[in-house]
């Protein structure tokens, strides 16, 4: 996983902080709609992070086995393309998620 363009100058430690944002980011998409991973690698890639596949992929994976996924494949012409949606408790850890974002947002945004 790369960290955010915007700061080319961060430790390479830094990049724990944003993995589990980027892994709530894929679990609201999964919520939305149904993802794949290409577009997920170019959605995240419009807010700022840059990660590989050698890196999405193996997070989709674990997502899935730890239940917040499922996963099936849709046939696209001759190509097939594995897309995930979010369970229910995928979506029940994601809501509880966002108190937890909203109020270390606020804590965050208190002293600007």
């Amino acid at each position: 996983m790369s960290i955010p363009k915007s700061d080319t100058k961060r430790s390479i430690g830094d990049q724990d902080l944003y993995s589990g944002l980027i892994r709530l980011h894929v679990l609201h998409h999964a919520v939305e709609e149904p993802i794949f991973g290409l577009g997920m690698i170019e959605e995240l890639g419009r807010h700022g992070y840059r990660i590989s596949a050698g890196t999405l992929y193996p997070m989709l994976q674990r997502l899935e086995t730890k239940g917040y996924l499922r996963s099936s494949e849709v046939r696209n012409g001759k190509s097939r393309r594995k897309v995930y949606r979010a369970t229910a408790l995928g979506r029940k850890a994601l809501t509880a998620a966002k108190g937890k974002v909203r109020e270390l947002f606020h804590e965050l945004m208190e002293g600007d």
